[in-house]
């Protein structure tokens, strides 16, 4: 399996992918960022590989987390791998994982390719496994995004926790927020 490319990109393809030349060798990858990748630029992109009867794809990703999203997204029943990067063309992966974890799935259907019985099939399939960054729509900042990342590292699901949490305020001191969010989340 090829990890990832690392070389200069000489073409770019209509079909959003480029070809990076890595050592004379060129490459075609479908990438998945929303702004093309300048020709004659540097690039180092993470790659998911799908081998096929009649073909070898390589998928391109600027970091590792959006790669490991996509192959989250594969995951889920009826999500290709075309699919899976027209999401992430389309928008953010903090803005995707947001709307998966709020359970919107009118934001999710707004990707091209996904309808509303797939939208929420991924919502259903995904949500509780995301881990949102505390900066972004529906994480948490600060003390409480500490909290959450607490109870995550104890195994509760990202959906239990905000259920558990949600409009509660926590004590100022940390140890006893702690104690606190774990009295609610284990009510049943």
């Amino acid at each position: 399996m090829i990890g990832y490319v690392a070389g200069e990109v000489v073409y770019r393809l209509a079909s959003g992918a480029v070809v990076v030349d890595v050592n004379g060798v060129g490459y075609e990858v479908h990438v998945a960022s929303p702004e093309p990748l300048p020709v004659g630029e540097s690039v180092r992109l993470v790659v998911h590989t799908v081998v096929r009867d009649d073909a070898i794809l390589l998928y391109g990703f600027t970091s590792l987390e959006q790669r490991e999203f996509f192959e989250l997204l594969l995951a889920t029943p009826g999500v290709g791998p075309s699919t899976a990067l027209g999401a992430l063309r389309t928008m953010s992966t903090e803005r995707l994982a947001a709307a998966i974890e709020g359970g919107d799935t009118a934001l999710v259907a707004q990707v091209p390719g996904i309808g509303p019985k797939t939208a929420a099939r991924i919502v259903l399939e995904l949500k509780g496994k995301l881990v949102l960054p505390a900066d972004s729509p529906g994480g948490a900042t600060g003390h409480a995004g500490a909290i959450e990342d607490a109870l995550r590292a104890l195994g509760y699901t990202s959906g239990e926790i905000r259920d558990a949490l949600d409009g509660v305020e926590l004590p100022a001191d940390e140890s006893a927020a702690l104690r606190e969010a774990l009295t609610r989340v284990r009510r049943p």
